[in-house]
């Protein structure tokens, strides 16, 4: 009779810190399920360094909870999670939080994030998303559908992406 395997997630930001020069440096704008799913793939995955946070309607507080205690993917368990100084400290990570109900007002560049990932839903369009790129971001992905923003999708027509596209989904 063979034993069972658990899946146990690989913790790799916790276990080995790459150099700064390796990592992708994002901001995420919208804390629900896909901003939270994206700070958990930059965990796990350890190539991507989540540094700022935008939602103006959940407090630090209920990041990390909502974080730890994830409804679908359970408790996260690769690493400490928690609020310190203002900031939300996931493992290795130092994340910079902000309340900023106009992307253009979100200080990406002052934390850091060259990327936003854009999943509120609401900024889906190039002109409402190139907001991001005043506040310092060099680039854009939005999640959700868009009505003018290219979208790739990787073994379809990711060869059509062209590096002077500033939003994209």
């Amino acid at each position: 009779m063979q034993t069972p395997q658990t899946s146990v997630p690989t913790c790799l930001h916790y276990t080995v810190k790459l150099s700064s020069s390796k990592m992708v440096k994002i901001g995420i704008n919208g804390f629900g399920r896909i901003g939270r799913l994206v700070t958990r793939a930059a965990a796990l995955k350890g190539n991507l360094e989540v540094v700022a946070i935008n939602d103006p309607f959940i407090s630090l507080d209920y990041m990390v909870y909502m974080f730890k205690y994830d409804s679908t993917h359970g408790r996260f368990k690769c690493g400490e999670v928690k609020a310190e100084g203002g900031k939300l400290i996931i493992g290795n990570m130092s994340i910079s939080v902000f309340q900023e109900r106009d992307p253009a007002n979100i200080k990406w560049g002052e934390a850091g994030a060259e990327y936003v990932v854009e999943s509120t839903g609401v900024f889906t369009t190039i002109d409402k998303a190139s907001a991001h790129l005043k506040g310092g971001a060099k680039r854009v992905v939005i999640s959700a559908p868009s009505a003018d923003a290219p979208m790739f999708v990787m073994g379809v027509n990711e060869n059509k992406y062209d590096k002077s596209m500033k939003i994209v989904r």
